[in-house]
């Protein structure tokens, strides 16, 4: 189910005419009461600058899909916010491992607050795995853009470093977690949360970054 993202960018390099996007961006809806939900801009902004800066055609317009739903496995690429409480059923939990396992990626951002729940959720999903802190030499922080000291803070939140971490299931970084960082509300509409447009343009990259890794690692 992996699409290589360089084959789409050669594909799309090679053509004198703009296809209809074929692959969407999408959101990972929980139960817990956690606003999985926020930062609805996000990833319309992201999927334009992806396809402004790195040349693909990614739909403008994301999927939500509910975390143990079949429909996970019609999309490379997962995004889950909140700030809030994340509950994963048994059954959910099942169905995002065999996703993340058959080749899927997750990208979680802790929108602040979110930390203390998904962490136990994501446990259920792996319980024979920890999140490890990826070094900064890690090929996410330097394939579109080059991160040198990881990932980029954001939002001041608990004015902690932002951190960036990983689960690596047989050498395959299969979910990163951004932490103490808040990239999705980077992503958004500027008139949302006002970032200096500095701010905005570290995460759109960093963003980038995310997307392309996910689309290329085998």
């Amino acid at each position: 189910m992996r699409i290589l993202l360089s084959v789409v960018i050669l594909f799309f390099s090679l053509t004198s005419f703009t296809p209809e996007p074929t692959i969407k961006l999408a959101l990972l809806k929980y139960s817990g009461g956690g606003d999985w939900y926020a930062n609805p801009t996000a990833l319309p902004n992201l999927a334009a600058f992806c396809n402004s800066q790195l040349g693909t055609n990614l739909d403008v317009n994301y999927a939500t899909v509910d975390v143990g739903s079949i429909e996970l496995f019609n999309f490379p690429f997962f995004h889950m916010t909140g700030h809030g409480n994340v509950v994963f059923s048994d059954a959910d939990a099942e169905n995002l491992r065999e996703y993340l396992i058959a080749g899927g990626f997750l990208h979680i951002d802790d929108n602040y607050g979110m930390d203390p729940f998904v962490r136990p959720a994501m446990k259920k999903v792996f319980p024979e795995l920890e999140f490890k802190e990826l070094p900064f030499d890690h090929p996410i922080y330097h394939n579109a853009f080059d991160f040198d000291n990881g990932v980029p803070k954001i939002h001041k939140h608990d004015d902690k470093p932002a951190q960036g971490f990983g689960l690596i299931w047989e050498g395959r970084l299969v979910c990163y977690y951004s932490y103490e960082t808040d990239l999705g509300d980077g992503w958004e509409d500027q008139v949302v949360h006002k970032d200096p447009e500095e701010k905005r343009i570290q995460s759109l990259r960093m963003g980038a970054n995310i997307v392309q890794f996910a689309f290329e690692a085998e």
